[in-house]
């Protein structure tokens, strides 16, 4: 099939994603999923890959994008691959740094047959230091930034995040670092390497947590749910459920009045944000004694009355299930290769002129080989060569 744009936005690009695990696919996806010209190239016989092809979390990954395979192995499999860079304006890797300079894909090699090539690198650690070269993968990365360290309740030990988010931001980091090269490119003509980790990454996300440390000293432990320097945010059990509250120090009035506490808006035991936050606990016990009186309908109504921002704690299947959800229509339908509509995540940004939307299905493995190459200007003699020698599949 010819390149289906998922959008108008990105169409004018082409990249090369030569990513695998979940970082770099993420990053490739933000500009599938808003139109690039994505070929995916796949080394031939990975059986990470075969075994994991038809399973939800590789569908996600790779919508939206074209695949062939090429063994960068063979010289020949590197001939191909420069001629297609020469046209490329995106490459995204995550090998380890002597991995790609010995098969011949390290950016100062691509440059020289792309100068305006925007090359970007995804890896644990970075491309030099001590670590370069210790494999890393999201939950150690996870540990070795601190944020196990915050997250989880006081005296539980450290607890990951329930989702791989090292690798999420890290992708959506470099996706964002592909398209400031791509505009710095307008005005100098030349592209750029772009850099990122996961531990770069994963320690720029602990933001106020990293703040409070750097500019306080103060090294943040767990707190559980509640807010790591704010008073009355927590999860909170109900008759039937849990509740978040989450009232901005401007709002305590608010939430005092909605659980029928008015006297706490004056007293000096709670006058104060910097007393509230001193008497964290005595607050928490406090709201906590109320609400476990109340079912999860009606403190949510006392609070949306009050405009208190607060809300249940959801499952996943509740989550998509929310009225909310359902109105921002989080989901978008795409023909997967049985024939069956399959259900993914859409983009969670709107633009009002160039929208996102599914277009294709992860392709099988090798699947547009021939008509990538083809594209790239290859007779069908040289491809039927390829072929016939091992280069492609």
């Amino acid at each position: 099939m010819p390149h289906l744009p998922a959008s108008p936005a990105l169409s004018d690009l082409t990249v090369i994603d030569m990513t695998h695990a979940r970082a770099g696919p993420v990053c490739v996806r933000q500009l599938a999923d808003w139109g690039a010209n994505v070929i995916r190239v796949e080394r031939p016989g990975n059986p990470e890959d075969f075994s994991a092809r038809h399973e939800a979390d590789f569908q996600n990954k790779h919508r939206n994008k074209r695949g062939m395979a090429l063994n960068l192995r063979s010289e020949e499999g590197r001939a191909v691959l420069y001629r297609m860079i020469k046209r490329a304006d995106i490459v995204v890797e995550n090998f380890r740094p002597d991995v790609k300079s010995r098969l011949g894909f390290d950016y100062q090699t691509l440059k020289a047959h792309n100068p305006r090539l925007i090359y970007a690198s995804i890896s644990a650690f970075g491309q030099d230091g001590p670590y370069r070269d210790r494999p890393g993968v999201d939950q150690v990365v996870q540990g070795m930034s601190g944020l196990m360290s915050v997250t989880g309740e006081p005296g539980r030990g450290p607890m990951r995040v329930g989702i791989p988010i090292a690798d999420i931001v890290t992708g959506l980091y470099s996706a964002l670092g592909i398209l400031t090269a791509l505009h710095e490119r307008e005005k100098s003509g030349e592209g750029q390497w772009v850099q990122a980790s996961l531990l770069e990454s994963q320690t720029f996300m602990l933001d106020l947590q990293a703040a409070r440390y750097l500019v306080d000293g103060v090294v943040p432990r767990q707190v559980g749910n509640e807010h790591p320097s704010g008073a009355a945010t927590n999860t909170y059990k109900t008759k039937d459920g849990y509740v978040n509250v989450a009232p901005i120090p401007s709002m305590w009035g608010r939430l005092c009045k909605a659980l029928g506490r008015e006297q706490w808006i004056e007293h000096p035991d709670y006058a104060t944000r910097d007393i509230r936050r001193k008497r964290r606990k005595e607050i928490n016990d406090e709201i906590a004694a109320i609400v476990a009186e109340m079912d999860s309908a009606t403190l949510m109504a006392k609070l949306d009355q009050a405009e208190v921002p607060a809300g249940p704690i959801n499952d996943i299947a509740q989550a998509y299930a929310d009225p909310q959800a359902q109105h921002l229509k989080l989901t978008q339908t795409v023909v997967a290769v049985d024939g069956k509509d399959m259900r993914l995540p859409r983009q969670p940004f709107t633009l009002s002129r160039t929208p996102s939307k599914l277009r294709c299905r992860t392709p099988e493995f090798g699947e547009h080989t021939d008509e990538i190459l083809a594209e790239f200007g290859f007779s069908a003699d040289e491809i039927k060569g390829f072929r016939a020698r091992g280069s492609v599949e």
